[in-house]
């Protein structure tokens, strides 16, 4: 008998959904939690049922599509509190250069130091800009941390030249067994190659009246700070996972096999897995692409996907009928797939025919980060009168360093 249902009822999750205290991690888990015990005993019943319920099957999608957004929150609350958290870091380390600094912020008015450092930061000398004081480049970064997914979980370094390179063995030594006093022939050498990690500039230019500027209350400091770590983050989201590495990092993405930089590194490209169905995420495929990746990198291993893709992955079960996903026990644990931790990446594509829908393994294993070491400031009080403009530039770049430590999820069958 088809089941019938009261349209007019919300459902008991979606009455509550993102709409209690949104900055209370707390509050939000308990909703989280709430939603998805009711996705589950609905879609339970949508599966049960002997003939296809639309009313059913959409509810749970509503009610699916809601835990996204409860996540979604909550991510965004924690890493608000982990943001303000930098903000209350120790004073300045050089308080006459930030006091400087800031003078220049506000009026424009160079020094000597702000000159010498600018000759030493640039890459050609007096082409403008001063590099930001220490403490303010080090919050930027870790804001950038806590908002952008691959530099939250890659390799980061900090480099002073013009560019970064590697190198790398093709693992082809010989060897052999041999008897005590038996010759020793020559054995197999393996091969050095370099791979470069080309670095690229990121930049914001955020505008502020000049009337704001000089108002004692506004701290331009601040909020400067914030709009590039909006920028930054946004850029490096785009550029990490598929960039092309035209002044701009080689993207994750571009490794997997059949990728523009598949045979870019000197170890071959990311593998891939098949999902097992031409259009659709499947419970087998997830278990073959997390038994895809070597043993000695499972320790640190995740699963990346964008909340669409998770929310698929929510109503996968097991051939016992079990759920394969697992919500968290407590605030900001991740949800986890057959015990592995679930990590949300935006940018990654949807579920779709051919479409690359998941990543697991270890990312700072497999993803180097290069910083160039400074954020430089250009004040432009000219070009958009009356406001002053800040071009704010930072120099990064990055690459696979190793593709042996992450697998891909294909859309096929």
């Amino acid at each position: 008998m088809k089941k019938t249902l009261n349209l007019g009822a919300a459902p008991r999750a979606l009455c509550g959904a993102v709409r209690a205290d949104a900055t209370d991690p707390k509050a939000l888990f308990d909703q989280l939690n709430a939603a998805v015990k009711e996705m589950r005993e609905n879609n339970d019943a949508a599966l049960a049922s002997k003939v296809d319920d639309v009313v059913l099957t959409e509810k749970v999608d509503r009610i699916n599509a809601e835990i996204s957004k409860i996540e979604a929150a909550m991510d965004d609350a924690l890493a608000k509190i982990a943001s303000a958290s930098l903000g209350k870091a120790e004073g300045p380390k050089d308080a006459e250069y930030t006091d400087q600094f800031n003078a220049y912020f506000r009026r424009g008015v160079s020094s000597e130091r702000l000159e010498n450092v600018k000759a030493a930061a640039t890459k050609v000398d007096g082409e403008g800009g001063y590099l930001a004081p220490i403490e303010w480049d080090r919050t930027v970064t870790g804001r950038l941390k806590q908002v952008s997914v691959i530099r939250q979980y890659a390799s980061v370094i900090s480099i002073s030249g013009a560019g970064f390179s590697k190198v790398f063995s093709d693992r082809n030594v010989g060897s052999g067994w041999v008897g005590e006093t038996a010759a020793r022939p020559s054995t197999t050498t393996p091969a050095l190659s370099s791979l470069q990690f080309a670095i690229g500039e990121i930049y914001a230019n955020p505008a502020a009246s000049q009337g704001l500027i000089d108002d004692a209350e506004f701290s331009v400091e601040q909020w400067l700070a914030d709009e590039v770590e909006t920028e930054f983050s946004r850029q490096e989201g785009i550029a990490f996972l598929s960039g092309d590495g035209t002044n701009k990092p080689h993207g994750l993405l571009t490794y997997v096999t059949g990728g523009a930089n598949a045979a870019r590194h000197p170890w071959g490209a990311i593998t891939t897995t098949n999902s097992g169905a031409a259009a659709a995420l499947t419970g087998d495929g997830l278990l073959s692409l997390i038994y895809a990746l070597p043993e000695e990198y499972e320790a640190n291993a995740k699963l990346f996907m964008n909340r669409t893709t998770a929310g698929a992955a929510r109503k996968l079960k097991d051939g016992q009928g079990n759920y394969l996903w697992q919500q968290a026990f407590e605030a900001g644990q991740p949800a986890t797939i057959a015990g592995v931790p679930i990590v949300h990446l935006p940018a990654m594509p949807a579920v779709g025919a051919s479409a690359v829908a998941a990543l697991y393994g270890d990312m700072a294993e497999t993803y180097q980060v290069v910083d160039r070491i400074g954020i430089r400031v250009l004040r432009d009080p000219y070009t958009n009168k009356p406001f002053v403009h800040f071009y704010t530039t930072k120099r990064v770049g990055g690459g696979v360093k190793n593709p042996d430590a992450m697998k891909a999820l294909v859309i096929a069958a």
